[in-house]
């Protein structure tokens, strides 16, 4: 896999995988383009309204479009200071993205990404191929509990990002996918980095943790036990011994 980058006749600059595409246009971006082909399969919200679309490659892809989050969103919902292409969020992402696929690691498969500059600012978006047959975590948790060993699996799994250096910024129940054979996998990598070991790893799962409890509290019906967490951790510990 070999990212490729062009800017376009408007003056954005578009980064593509090509194993997956031999160019990308700027419409790719665009879910109306999308929405007029019949290309919309779904839409997922949240702080970044998400598109699900039958991809040009056959697979299912999501698009997803950068925003701000937090007090700051509501005067600027979009807009990030531009100090260069390789330095935007979307351009980053999905080099991370094929950093952590090329070392096996359970990410999605990253197709393209566009920074549109103007004004010493950008706006972004990211497309990926969607992982089938899995749902968020925090949505099979809602419905049923999951076995002792997925939760094992699962703290191996986080253990395995963190021995590479990845600090994930948004690590919670919905940012964790679990497919019907129980593996997990890892979305949403706006912000991620890799960094040197440190003190930054208990912080990630600590925050996890706080995902858990928080829909836990929110509904006496979510299958989160503290034993849950035990096995997690303890899949964990052993995975980062080996």
């Amino acid at each position: 896999m070999t990212l490729q980058i062009k800017r376009g006749d408007s003056g954005e600059h578009m980064v593509w995988n090509d194993a997956v595409l031999d160019h990308v246009d700027g419409h790719c971006f665009d879910p109306a383009w999308w929405r007029e082909r019949g290309g919309v399969l779904g839409e997922a919200q949240g702080r970044g309204a998400a598109y699900f679309l039958q991809g040009m490659d056959g697979h299912e892809w999501v698009l997803r479009h950068n925003r701000r989050g937090g007090a700051l969103a509501r005067i600027n919902h979009d807009r990030f200071l531009y100090t260069g292409v390789e330095r935007a969020r979307p351009v980053r992402e999905l080099r991370l993205l094929a950093d952590l696929q090329a070392r096996d690691l359970p990410v999605p498969t990253p197709i393209a990404a566009r920074v549109v500059p103007g004004l010493g600012s950008y706006r972004g978006d990211v497309i990926t191929r969607r992982i089938l047959d899995a749902e968020p975590l925090a949505e099979r948790l809602a419905r049923q509990a999951v076995p002792s060993t997925a939760w094992q699996n699962l703290g191996a799994v986080l253990a395995r990002f963190h021995r590479v250096g990845l600090w994930h910024a948004d690590l919670n129940a919905r940012n964790v996918l679990i497919d019907g054979r129980d593996d997990f996998y890892l979305i949403d990598f706006d912000k991620a980095r890799l960094r040197t070991p440190g003190k930054w790893r208990q912080a990630n799962l600590e925050r996890f943790h706080r995902s858990l409890a928080k829909f836990r509290d929110a509904s006496l019906a979510f299958n989160f036990l503290d034993a849950d967490w035990s096995a997690l951790r303890g899949g964990y510990v052993s995975a980062s011994a080996l």
